[in-house]
């Protein structure tokens, strides 16, 4: 799926939110999409990074990117509904999202794992996409072909020690994006999938990986024909698939 050839319109006049837009693969995201035609909404938690990715769309002439600082640890209900009712009023409609924002936590045991971390991670990986995916529904089903695409792990297939609460978030991310297809199948024209980048150059996996050379994995921009063609028209038949970028290669997280 990598050797897709996106067409420069793929997006043209679409609406797309990215999550974790300020840095690795959100930021390659939104800068794709942008180029590809779309207007993408940007949110992050922090607004310089936001900024700087809002600057580089304008630089290159793209259309005019938003800016939606939000912090998934500690926003509300109301926040997710504060969203909802700016896109409505800015634009009417949403025709893509992208839930790529997630934390590592801890690797650690679970019999160590500090609880007020376990909670954290869940909210920002899991709670946050069940509360965003909600209060952006009504603007999805307006859109004439509306995709939402969740970001998934190999370690939320098959769990692997010291992996922690990151493996069962991603276990429920997938859940999430089963449920979900399988609910707007046929009542909708919202496909729902999945993307597992694999091993990728991001301050995650060097975290997760510190001795890892940051050279021997691909770069977010590598994976990016994936994430064009599950987010435009040319994957209008594909719902309910959980999607390995690097198929090829032996999964590291």
């Amino acid at each position: 799926m990598l050797d897709y050839q996106a067409p420069n319109d793929l997006l043209k006049d679409k609406v797309i939110l990215v999550t974790g837009a300020g840095e690795g693969i959100g930021r390659s995201a939104a800068l794709h999409y942008a180029a590809h035609g779309a207007t993408v909404i940007l949110l992050g938690r922090t607004t310089k990074k936001l900024e700087d990715v809002y600057d580089e769309i304008e630089a290159r002439g793209y259309p005019q990117a938003a800016i939606v600082p939000l912090n998934l640890d500690s926003a509300a209900e109301h926040d997710y509904i504060e969203i909802a009712n700016t896109i409505q009023s800015e634009f009417g409609r949403i025709d893509g999202l992208l839930h790529n924002a997630s934390i590592l936590g801890d690797r650690t045991g679970l019999a160590n794992y500090e609880p007020s971390t376990f909670d954290q991670v869940m909210r920002v990986n899991v709670s946050s996409q069940f509360l965003l995916t909600q209060s952006l529904m009504p603007l999805l089903l307006d859109a004439p072909e509306g995709s939402i695409i969740f970001t998934t792990s190999s370690v939320g297939r098959k769990a692997r020690a010291y992996w922690g609460a990151y493996a069962v978030s991603k276990f429920a991310t997938e859940a999430m994006m089963q449920l979900l297809a399988d609910e707007l199948e046929n009542t909708s024209n919202i496909r729902v999938n999945a993307i597992n980048p694999g091993a990728t150059r991001t301050n995650m996996r060097a975290r997760a990986f510190p001795a890892e050379n940051p050279s021997s994995v691909l770069a977010p921009d590598e994976l990016m024909p994936l994430y064009l063609y599950l987010m435009g028209h040319d994957s209008k038949d594909v719902n309910g698939q959980s999607i390995d970028a690097q198929p090829n290669r032996k999964a590291s997280n």
